[in-house]
């Protein structure tokens, strides 16, 4: 089975800096696109930067210019440069990725979306 863990959440100043990272782990054949969502209380989850397989990333407009998204193939890992942080990126913050699973023996299974628990990011003086 596939796990997404995300790790760097907590709780910093308005102007400071986080790095967030989600590691992905199971039968992984592939990993496709990766991305990071966010999730304010009482809001709608929403997308804040994803990035390809290849490296083209893309932004939400409420974060471009201050995150930097970016992933590790090697490691199976994404990553989120959170810079100038607001009150307003207060959110829980949640990793998501396309994986392909299977074994060395078998063809690997079409590529499924999975989830991860999320971290709280908290922004605040």
């Amino acid at each position: 089975q596939v796990q997404l863990v995300e790790s760097g959440g907590g709780l910093v100043q308005p102007g400071g800096s986080l790095r967030l990272s989600c590691a992905v782990s199971g039968n992984i054949i592939s990993i496709y696109a990766m991305a990071w969502y966010r999730q304010a209380p009482g809001q709608q989850r929403g997308l804040g930067a994803g990035v390809t397989k290849g490296g083209s990333t893309n932004y939400a407009n409420s974060v471009k210019g201050r995150f930097t998204i970016s992933r590790d193939n090697a490691k199976n890992t994404v990553y989120l440069q959170m810079s100038s942080l607001k009150p307003e990126d207060t959110a829980v913050y949640y990793c998501n990725a396309d994986v392909s699973t299977g074994t060395a023996w078998g063809p690997p299974a079409e590529a499924s979306n999975y989830w991860g628990q999320g971290t709280q990011v908290t922004v605040s003086s």
